[in-house]
Order: structure tokens, then sequence, then C-alpha cells
């Protein structure tokens, strides 16, 4: 190798969503509205002595915490987008805030169910009034956040900077691996205050129309049955990323059908996402007549996901017992 310098060899490990800044500065707007929903229901309930004000800001707290997490998790993304010690950059921390939040979630539906359960066993009168006026305040401020953490179109994640061969067509298949998780998770906690507050709301009505005094808890708990749903789904789906389950949507199978021609095998294939819209792959390929690896680069140049390729290309010693692995 020649004296002169690297940089036109290397590349950064920055695997980021594309939307990364947008859905960092949203997020942190959303736990502001939060916070400043929780105080206010706190303070009002301390001083006007209502126990349902205090019960819903204490939940609030819960959804603040969640969605800080997501903040936070943004932030230091960010701060560590360039620190070598993160092997494949900090794309995955992500994965990591939305998994957290994820069991947060499930806490929140396990503990709405209980308080749900007792209640259908132990009714509880209710200020329908008081309580129908605080599932609508918060049922504005919901659907504030909601569209603000909503997820925008405009900003998919395509491929990374150092992908130079855009072809159009692969461009827009397959749009799974773009999802920010983090956001998914953020917005999924709005949602189920938000669901909460609609179902708290028809119920409470509901009650106070036909003397239903059931008819709280036991929307309460379909409420707590969904918001469980969602948290299980979030639970899935980042940790399939955490664990480097390799993603199914076909990516796998495009790259063997590109590789494998004029008699190359692949004996080794490792596919994993690394961030928002970005993968990893690395490729050993057992061949009759080995290329220069830039040819086998070339092949993979049209799947524009992977952000990341390793490729080792070994000369098969005895002919014809190149085999797939």
């Amino acid at each position: 190798m020649h004296s002169h310098s690297l940089e036109n060899w290397t590349h950064d490990h920055v695997f980021l969503g594309a939307a990364h800044a947008r859905n960092e500065r949203r997020t942190w707007l959303v736990v502001g509205l939060t916070v400043a929903m929780m105080v206010a229901e706190i303070i009002g309930g301390t001083i006007f002595g209502s126990m349902a004000l205090l019960a819903d800001g204490w939940h609030m707290s819960t959804h603040a915490a969640a969605i800080g997490i997501a903040a936070l998790a943004y932030r230091y993304a960010r701060q560590h987008a360039h620190d070598p010690r993160f092997a494949f950059g900090t794309g995955k921390l992500g994965e990591l805030a939305a998994f957290t939040s994820a069991v947060v979630l499930a806490m929140i539906a396990l503990l709405i169910a209980y308080e749900s359960v007792v209640r259908v066993a132990n009714p509880v009168p209710i200020a329908y009034g008081e309580a129908i006026a605080i599932a609508a305040v918060g049922l504005a401020v919901n659907l504030v956040s909601a569209w603000l953490l909503r997820e925008d179109h405009g900003h998919r994640d395509h491929g990374h900077a150092h992908d130079h061969h855009d072809n159009d067509h692969h461009g827009h298949e397959h749009h799974g691996h773009h999802r920010d998780n983090n956001l998914r998770a953020a917005y999924m906690h709005v949602l189920a205050d938000a669901a909460t507050s609609v179902l708290a709301i028809g119920g409470l009505f509901a009650a106070r129309a036909f003397n239903w005094v059931w008819i709280d808890p036991v929307v309460g708990f379909v409420g707590a049955c969904v918001i469980a749903s969602w948290a299980y789904s979030l639970i899935r789906d980042a940790g399939a990323v955490l664990i480097d389950i390799v993603p199914d949507d076909g990516t796998e199978r495009k790259i063997r059908q590109l590789m494998e021609i004029d008699g190359d095998r692949i004996s080794d294939l490792h596919l994993w996402q690394i961030g928002p819209g970005h993968r990893a792959v690395i490729v050993s390929i057992v061949t009759d007549r080995p290329q220069a690896v830039t040819v086998y680069r070339e092949r993979l140049a049209a799947l524009r996901n992977l952000s990341h390729v390793t490729i080792e290309v070994t000369a098969c010693e005895n002919h014809g017992h190149a085999r797939a692995a």
C-alpha cells in the first residue's frame, strides 16, 4: 500500500435514522408537554382534593419518564455517533430505549388491569363531571403529542452515505427496517394514554347515563389489554434487533441470488440491523475463479439498505467442491 492517506478507503459508522434530528426535537417537545400536564394535574389534585386528578397526574409521570428515555437515547446516540468504542455506531441505542420503554408500557397495562379488577370488586364513587373534564384535557394533550410523534413518510431512511449506487426500483421495498422503534415507543405511550382517555370518557358517560358504575373498571381492563398487546409487539420488534435476528424481508434471499452466480457459492452469511434503515452484512464467498472484492461489492450495489458490507473471498482448492453452507 502506498503511503498516501487512507481517507478514500475508510468510512464512518454513523447509522442513525435519516429523521434522527427531527425525531429528537419532537420527542423533547412531547416530554415538555407531558411533564407540564403532569405537574398541573398533581398540583390541581392536591389543591382541590381530587384523587382522580392526582392519580392521572402520577399516571402521566410514568409516560413522561418513558418518553424521556426515548429523548435521552436520541441525544446520546447523536453525541456518541463518532465514538470508536461503538463497533457499529450508536444506531441500535434507539432499540434499547424502545425495549425499556415497552417494558414500562407493559407494567402500566398490568397496573391498570389490577386497579380495574379491584374496582369491579369494590366500586368507588366517581365525580363524573370532574373526571370527564380531566380525561378530555388529557386527550387533547395526547392528540397534540401523537401528531408531533407521527412517522413522517417524507423522512424515510434510504440507505447510507457510502452506498454509491442508488437504483430506485429497490429503494422503496420493505419499509419495516426503516421503522424507528424509539419513536414508535414514544408514540405508543402517547397513544396508550389517548386510548385510555377515550375509553374513560365513553365509560364515564355510560356510567352516568345508565348508572352502570361497573362499566368504568371494565373499560379500564379492556384498555389495559390493548396497551399490553402494543407493548408485546414493541418488545418483540425491538428485541429482535437487539439480539441480531436476521431481518425477515427477503434481503438475505436477494443477497444469495445476486452473489451465487458463475460458480460462486456463499459459505457464510451474516445479515443484521445496525440502525433505522441500516443493515450490515458479512459474506464469505467460495469460488473456483476468485475475482477482485470490488466485483462482488458491485453485485450488492442495488441493495440500498446495506450500509456496511464486508466480503471475504476464498479460492476453492478442489474444483467442484464449493458448496453453499
